[in-house]
């Protein structure tokens, strides 16, 4: 059964949300218009760069808004007169006050990157990794004045592997946000969806990634590190302390075989990986990045920095 087209404005800011965008524009539905970030500065030259939201709605001509606030009385009033029936936001960034959550016909509704209540806040995909989750999923939810609280439309599973990065993760994810949101459309439109009230009582908050959050305690058992390495790629990525060096660790195993060092020691190194003691049992170093390199495996590595990663050497 096809649906009368909605007129939608889609609020969003990076790839997560963009490939939302598209699952849209394939549809019958109709993109009144878009809101994104402003262009930031970006690499060495910290020149502005679009986000990827912008630079899709570009390709194919779509009206464009980028205010810094949606606060002020004009702002409102231009997505007022827009005249949509719903609008869609993913990963946006910007706080939507009321007046904007009332203006859509049919309200606004949030594609969310976890299983609800779980994980609310910025950085939902990361958290669930780094607690060692063993699902997570898509929430698509009826947004109101508060942070990822509002009543949940639809919910689809996502298991979370034993070798997922956020980086994979993310991925998965967002092509699952894409489908859901596409599918609970028509039933949206035509009246059919059940909302559900979360269990504030099970909510946990997805603090926003900080970059210290990447250094390596190895008094931690293995298991854990190695979850934090993959959790942290691909940001702000893993690291510890190599002489005057932070070197970058960009994937490892954990062993729990006992391992008979001071933790942060090097146990071996080998073209198989450099096998740290941890707190207990040991990680098996597999890609690595030094100051000023690119990311690389240890085998590669080894190649030119033996002397480095001889047993022994300690880390942090």
């Amino acid at each position: 059964m096809t649906h009368t087209p909605l007129r939608i404005i889609f609020a969003g800011t990076p790839e997560f949300a963009a490939s939302c965008l598209d699952a849209l524009l394939k549809t019958h539905h109709e993109i009144v218009a878009v809101y994104t970030q402003p262009d930031r500065p970006a690499g060495r030259g910290r020149k502005l760069r679009p986000s990827p939201v912008k630079t899709l709605a570009e390709q194919h001509q779509l009206p464009i808004h980028q205010p810094v606030s949606l606060k002020q009385p004009d702002e409102q009033a231009t997505l007022q007169a827009l005249n949509a029936d719903l609008m869609v936001v993913v990963a946006y960034g910007l706080i939507l006050p009321q007046p904007v959550l009332d203006a859509p016909r049919l309200g606004c509704i949030n594609v969310h990157a976890s299983l609800l209540p779980r994980w609310r806040g910025a950085a939902p995909i990361h958290r669930a990794l780094l607690a060692g989750d063993e699902k997570t999923g898509i929430t698509i939810m009826q947004m109101d004045a508060g942070l990822d609280t509002g009543d949940m439309l639809s919910k689809v599973e996502c298991p979370i592997l034993v070798d997922d990065t956020s980086g994979t993760l993310h991925d998965r994810l967002a092509e699952l946000g894409a489908q859901a949101l596409v599918d609970c459309l028509g039933p949206l439109s035509a009246g059919t969806l059940t909302a559900e009230t979360q269990d504030d009582s099970q909510a946990c908050y997805a603090h926003k990634l900080e970059k210290q959050e990447g250094e390596i305690d190895w008094s931690q058992p293995a298991a854990l590190i190695a979850r934090r390495i993959r959790g942290l790629n691909p940001w702000p990525v893993a690291y510890t302390r190599l002489g005057e060096d932070n070197l970058r660790i960009w994937a490892a195993h954990a062993d729990v075989t006992a391992a008979d060092a001071a933790p942060g020691t090097i146990i071996d190194a080998t073209t198989d990986g450099i096998r740290v003691a941890a707190g207990e049992g040991s990680v098996l170093l597999t890609q690595l990045q030094l100051p000023g390199g690119k990311p690389q495996p240890v085998k590669t590595l080894l190649n030119a920095h033996q002397a480095r990663f001889m047993a022994g050497v300690q880390f942090g």
